[in-house]
């Protein structure tokens, strides 16, 4: 596992920021027990949505313990305003909160709940909410725009939208990068991902970001100018920037963050910011690549995907504007 600072290869001029700023030194392991390691079983990010979803359970006419008439009636009640893959995941959440106390589970073996979400799902439809990808043009355009922030601020959304793009990151996987994951060298800088969405137990992976001949829209020049203003040599590698815009907290950006940054980098460039998410930079990546005739084995060489059938719902609508009129 690579571990070495951002290095530049013989001949290769790199600037390496000075060291100006300090980060938290990492807490210790946790002790290795039972319940260390049950806890360790899910991300942080999975145990603060189920605690969400059951908060929201409870806070609407839900309880612990739970019959199957009281699921099944709150899945009804909010069947038309939450998306199915979220009321799944709500049963998933209660289900859990039950288990875990070593209670019945209202929803394990439950014909009622099934029958419910079955006929939500017949009704409704499962289709989920597909975001508007940044594609080049639109990353381009967005761009353009940072320059209206200050410096630091500006900088930092500069690396973040490219290296988002080059590397077709998930946000989670961005705020979650150390500059010891760097390797930089005079193709590129290779990024090594500790974990992921689809790499939970952490063997990790590297992605390579070549430098593109075009020195303003290039992701490891962008990155390097960041980790230079802002006088970061260690530590998380995309950070919040203090009130005033003057320095940089010892703080990761929250996936939140980055879903603001882009929402507000497209907003700025006349693009209706709310058809954008977090994932319109990874979106945009394979969508773009599929426009430029990538093929999808090098495409998942880049995005991480296992198979190709999670890659067609982005290259699907490319391949299908080449379809020739018959009339």
């Amino acid at each position: 596992m690579n571990s070495k600072k951002p290095r530049a290869t013989a001949g290769a001029a790199l600037s390496v920021p000075t060291i100006t700023q300090r980060t938290k030194p990492p807490e210790p392991p946790p002790i290795n027990t039972v319940e260390s390691f049950i806890a360790a079983a899910q991300s942080k990010a999975t145990k603060r949505a189920y605690a969400n979803d059951v908060r929201h359970y409870l806070q609407h006419g839900g309880a612990i313990p739970s019959t199957e008439a009281m699921v099944a009636n709150y899945l009804a009640k909010f069947a038309a305003t939450l998306k199915v893959a979220t009321l799944e995941r709500r049963c998933i959440a209660i289900h859990n909160a039950h288990v875990s106390q070593g209670l019945a589970s209202p929803i394990k073996g439950s014909a009622v709940v099934k029958s419910t979400m079955n006929g939500i799902r017949r009704t409704l439809g499962t289709r989920q909410r597909a975001v508007k990808p940044v594609t080049k043009d639109v990353l381009l355009e967005m761009l353009v725009t940072l320059d209206k922030q200050k410096p630091l601020k500006a900088a930092r959304d500069k690396a973040l939208l490219l290296v988002g793009f080059a590397g077709a990151f998930r946000r989670s996987e961005l705020v979650a990068l150390h500059v010891e994951d760097l390797t930089v060298d005079d193709a590129g800088a290779m990024v090594l991902l500790r974990f992921s969405k689809t790499d939970q137990l952490g063997k990790g992976r590297t992605v390579f970001l070549p430098r593109a001949s075009d020195a303003e829209r290039c992701p490891v020049r962008g990155l390097l100018d960041w980790l230079q203003l802002a006088g970061i040599e260690s530590g998380w590698l995309f950070r919040s920037v203090r009130k005033g815009g003057c320095s940089v907290s010892d703080t990761p950006l929250s996936t939140q963050s980055v879903a603001q940054i882009i929402k507000r980098a497209t907003k700025a460039a006349g693009r209706d910011f709310a058809e954008f998410s977090g994932h319109s930079l990874r979106a945009g990546y394979v969508t773009t690549a599929a426009i430029a005739g990538l093929q999808p084995y090098q495409i998942r060489e880049q995005t991480g995907h296992k198979s190709d059938a999670t890659l067609a719902r982005y290259i699907r609508p490319v391949e299908k504007r080449r379809i020739p009129s018959l009339l």
